[in-house]
């Protein structure tokens, strides 16, 4: 019981695309001898009743306090790493997409890393660039010290909060707020993709603003990403513009 990959996502998944990309995890698994669980809405099952009946219908902030539940569990279960990758992550380079070994990490976890670009409030026809820190990809070993302090305050946070909260609020935002003061590990390469630069990846160079920016703020290249399914909910990307980006990422077995 070395290394286990979890991921979840309701039963059907809404998008095809969605397939693809847990496809790929599930084959980057097997090549690593990882071992591979799926959740469906069971995982929410790992939460407090209060916290659910608190924010019943809220999906986003649900998870982001379940996934950490799960994890926690699953260690004490005798894993020594579990790594959770949401269903829209796609791993387009599989053979570049490498977990340190244990005694490498000495911290015992990881975060995934998200450059945001979107364009400027204050002028539309121009792009800004956000570095943070984002919860699609985690990665926990036994030993960390990290994930109970986390899960913890992310709770007690939910407790005390508004339900009016925003979507991310123990997600990304909560992850960000704490790197930006004690710096996280970072799993550089994997990352996400705003529908700014999705748009750049599907005009196949007609158009690379978006992108060149979050190439410039990166540090290495990308070998996976978070394609972010609620782009596709917002009606930024559409269902058939994620299946082409998928297949442009795949066959072309890119670095970004």
């Amino acid at each position: 019981m070395s290394t286990l990959v979890i991921q979840s996502h309701r039963v059907p998944a809404p998008y095809d695309w969605l397939d693809t990309c847990m496809h790929s995890v599930r084959q980057w698994c097997a090549k690593n001898t990882f071992e591979y669980k799926f959740l469906d809405d069971s995982i929410f099952e790992f939460l407090p009743e209060n916290i659910r009946v608190k924010y019943a219908g809220r999906q986003v902030v649900l998870s982001d306090l379940a996934r950490l539940k799960a994890i926690r569990f699953l260690l004490s279960e005798g894993y020594k790493r579990v790594v959770w990758l949401d269903a829209d992550m796609l791993i387009f380079r599989p053979d570049l997409l490498v977990l340190p070994a244990f005694d490498e990490l000495p911290e015992g976890y990881m975060l995934g890393r998200e450059i945001w670009v979107q364009a400027r409030p204050d002028n539309p026809n121009k792009l800004q660039a956000h570095k943070k820190v984002h919860n699609a990809f985690l990665l926990f070993d036994r030993q960390n010290s990290f994930l109970d302090f986390y899960t913890d305050q992310a709770e007690r946070m939910l407790y005390m909060a508004e339900q009016s909260i925003p979507p991310q609020f123990v997600g990304p935002k909560l992850l960000t707020a704490l790197h930006n003061i004690i710096q996280c590990p970072v799993m550089e390469s994997v990352g996400v993709l705003s529908p700014k630069v999705i748009a750049d990846l599907l005009s196949q160079g007609q158009k690379n603003c978006a992108l060149n920016l979050m190439l410039k703020r990166a540090t290495v290249s990308l070998v996976a990403a978070n394609l972010c399914g609620s782009s596709v909910a917002s009606g930024d990307v559409t269902n058939e513009q994620m299946n082409l980006l998928c297949r442009i990422l795949l066959q072309q077995s890119v670095c970004l």
